[in-house]
């Protein structure tokens, strides 16, 4: 890798990864020479994820695979030493709303405590995609509500298969 190349991590838990979250990651692909996707093997807010590491990074890696800069891991570790890792020198977030705004916040001034060289970039989300989370597309996935707008086609299909009633 070139000391030149603009290297930026999106991470998340991804559980599972929405339409929003791939907007974001094309987004960050056309700002930057390499976008890597860090999907959070376990992570600390959520009790139990849904799906697999492996699950969640073969949804995105399929999601993406038209992306030719993206690239996507699991990880294990504070995001800014992958970040570090990994030679990026930047943390891509998205935000939908202002209560978003918050915890995000707090996050970007813990990172930079630990990081100060690695940057937080956040980008708003498309209108579109602004109301969408993991955890409603998943509750509407458990009472069967139409979730195919949401997420990707395969994803509908496993969330379907493991939620549904």
């Amino acid at each position: 890798m070139s000391p030149d190349n603009r290297v930026a991590i999106c991470p998340g838990s991804y559980d599972p990864v929405t339409n929003g979250h791939l907007d974001i990651i094309k987004r960050a692909s056309h700002l930057f020479d390499e976008v890597i996707v860090a999907v959070v093997n376990l992570p600390i807010r959520k009790a139990k994820t849904l799906f697999s590491a492996e699950e969640r990074v073969a949804f995105i890696d399929h999601a993406t695979a038209h992306l030719d800069n993206v690239t996507v891991e699991p990880f294990s570790v504070l995001t800014v030493e992958f970040a570090r890792s990994h030679g990026a020198k930047a943390i891509i977030r998205g935000l939908r709303a202002i209560s978003d705004f918050e915890y995000e916040l707090e996050l970007n001034q813990l990172n930079a405590a630990q990081a100060p060289e690695v940057e937080s970039i956040y980008l708003m989300a498309s209108p579109q995609y602004s109301f969408i989370r993991s955890s409603g597309v998943k509750e509407l996935a458990t009472f069967r509500g139409a979730i195919e707008d949401m997420v990707p086609a395969e994803v509908a299909a496993a969330l379907k298969e493991r939620l549904g009633r």
